[in-house]
């Protein structure tokens, strides 16, 4: 009995390299938000140089690149959230990133996880972030025409605000 549970267990243990496939689509998916993030960029920047280049000044012109700008932000911080993914789950796994320790052995503790609630609160943190760059990106396509807008929006930004003020407290122990 001793040696099926030997090999049943080493079986066992062996197939958590499956999360392989979760860590190399993730970084496939991180690279691809990347590139999209940047050819948004470029295309701004290019609408940019014409546009001023043309003399023409439309009648949105700065809504549309800020929006632009914002929305490439959003795609980027979705990358980020794939790589501390992928860095994340392979580090829990697999093993130790060898080449994110400096000559010291010290751990490099920015894409560093050593728990799942770790791992977890890093992600939930960049998703938040993602949802704030949404929200100003939406506010900035909005129009408002009363007095009662103005203020829901001021509410909506203050409780932002807090949201963030609590969620950079979130992990630090004083």
């Amino acid at each position: 009995m001793n040696l099926i549970e030997s090999i049943f267990e080493h079986g066992l243990w062996s197939s958590r390299f499956i999360i392989l496939l979760a860590v190399i689509f993730g970084l496939v998916g991180a690279v691809l938000l990347f590139a999209v993030a940047s050819i948004d960029v470029y295309q701004t920047a290019v609408y940019v140089i014409s546009t001023y280049t043309s003399g023409a000044h439309p009648e949105r012109f700065h809504e549309e690149v800020v929006g632009g700008i914002i929305g490439a932000v959003d795609i980027y911080l979705i990358g980020v959230i794939m790589i501390i993914f992928s860095f994340g789950i392979y580090e829990l796994f697999i093993s130790d990133i060898d080449p994110a320790k400096d000559e010291a052995g010290k751990e490099n503790q920015l894409l560093a996880v050593h728990s799942l609630d770790q791992l977890k609160d890093k992600i939930s943190k960049v998703i938040v972030m993602v949802l704030v760059v949404g929200f100003f990106q939406k506010v900035g396509h909005t129009v408002f025409t009363g007095a009662l807008e103005l203020f829901y929006l001021a509410l909506s930004i203050t409780a932002v605000a807090v949201g963030l003020y609590f969620l950079s407290k979130v992990g630090h122990h004083e």
